[in-house]
């Protein structure tokens, strides 16, 4: 019987169980997966927690990657063998085998591994939402960028940097501080620094124009203070909880701010959005414009060691979990 990761109660890493599981059969417009790879992301640690409560019980994670297994009737464009990726928003992934939507799942090409895939569906696609879309960078723009070592942080430096903007990074120590700039930062600040007073010298006192901030409520009303009047932050994640409520009139003193808080499942709704950000993203990976560091993989009986390792910022680049 195939196992999978559940939880019946939220908390802290150890109210993960691994259990076996009943898998259906796939009905019209689904596909079974067979899983070989799955990726871990913060939102998978907010699942476990209850920041973003769920019914009970509940599987895990958010993306995987893997094998059509079974189709079901109306699947078209698909068939048993195909390697596939999802994300998807419904948690479910840390599990040997899954039923998926067909239209959230994107057939992968032979230049993308299984692992490569696991590990930069979602990250990739959050990446290109931010740096095309919620901000769409153009050559010139400075951006001040948090948690730049993460697995998010090293896609959206490498893709900043070739459309032609200035990265600040922000990270936690200096090895993190090497592997930010060896993806794209132009500096790199560390996160114990006065680095809203080191952005403006910088920026020669102006500010940057867009902040990318997974980090949340440690770093709102800071990353809000380095930016240049008409700046935009983009307030993405909650690493460090959520950011408590703002009155619209701290955005006006500090120069007609811009404040957005995107979720990646609106910008991939339809399945030709889906479609299209897939083939943009699988393409600056088989230029190498952008490439996906794996800085650690798990079995995926060991997901409890994965989500407390990344909780305590022990990990780089994307992490993935092996069935």
């Amino acid at each position: 019987m195939p196992k999978a990761i559940r939880i019946y109660q939220t908390g802290a890493p150890d109210v993960m169980r691994w259990e076996d599981v009943e898998v259906p059969t796939p009905e019209a417009g689904q596909v079974l997966v067979r899983h070989t790879a799955i990726g871990v992301n913060f939102v998978d640690i907010y699942d476990r927690t209850g920041l973003y409560p769920a019914p009970l019980p509940s599987g895990l994670g958010r993306e995987a990657a893997g094998v059509v297994d079974a189709v079901g009737k109306k699947v078209r464009g698909l068939k048993v063998g195909d390697r596939v990726a999802y994300t998807f928003p419904s948690p479910g992934a840390y599990a040997e085998m899954r039923v998926v939507p067909v239209d959230r799942l994107v057939k992968l090409p032979p230049s993308i591994s299984d692992g490569q895939a696991a590990g930069m569906l979602l990250r990739g696609l959050t990446a290109w939402f931010l740096v095309r879309r919620t901000y769409a960078l153009k050559r010139g723009d400075t951006v001040l960028l948090h948690a730049a070592a993460g697995g998010v942080g090293l896609l959206v430096s490498q893709w900043a940097r070739h459309l032609g903007a200035r990265v600040i990074g922000v990270v936690s120590t200096p090895e993190k501080a090497r592997l930010a700039r060896s993806h794209g930062c132009s500096q790199v600040l560390l996160t114990s620094d006065d680095w809203v007073r080191q952005v403006r010298k910088l920026t020669k006192g102006e500010g940057v124009n867009v902040v990318y901030d997974s980090v949340g409520k440690d770093t709102f009303l800071s990353s809000l203070d380095s930016l240049k009047p008409l700046g935009m932050m983009v307030t993405f994640g909650n690493a460090s909880g959520p950011v408590p409520p703002i009155a619209p009139l701290e955005l006006s003193r500090r120069g007609s701010l811009f404040l957005t808080r995107p979720t990646l499942f609106h910008y991939v709704a339809k399945r030709e959005a889906l479609e299209s950000a897939a083939r943009e993203l699988f393409q600056v990976v088989r230029r190498r414009v952008v490439k996906i560091r794996i800085g650690q993989s798990y079995p995926l009986r060991d997901a409890a060691t994965a989500h407390a390792d990344l909780e305590a910022r022990r990990t780089t680049g994307s992490t993935i979990l092996l069935p």
